[in-house]
């Protein structure tokens, strides 16, 4: 499936995600993408389906966001649940805003 968002959406979205919200990626991905034993992960690709991370310097891990996203705006909501249920399944209390 072709991505809703243009390039430039896919790099503001990867540049917040990856200068704000590293540590909320790391979690996502040793949660929910398979890989508890991850040290680093950085957002590299985001699109209608999924958010992709490269992990620990090259392996792409891809987390599905659980509906197919049409609009800008539900990128947010999507990465907010997906920190939300990385939080409870690895017992760690979730921040307050994001």
């Amino acid at each position: 499936m072709s991505s809703p968002f243009t390039p430039d959406v896919v790099e503001a979205i990867k540049r917040h995600m990856n200068d704000d919200h590293a540590d909320d990626g790391l979690l996502i991905v040793r949660a929910l993408g398979g890989r508890p034993d991850a040290t680093s992960a950085t957002t590299s690709d985001v699109d209608a389906e999924a958010i992709e991370f490269t992990i620990d310097g090259g392996e792409r891990v891809r987390v599905p966001w659980g509906e197919t996203l049409t609009e800008r705006p539900q990128v947010r909501l999507a990465v907010v649940r997906l920190y939300n249920e990385a939080c409870a399944k690895l017992g760690v209390p979730p921040r307050g805003e994001h």
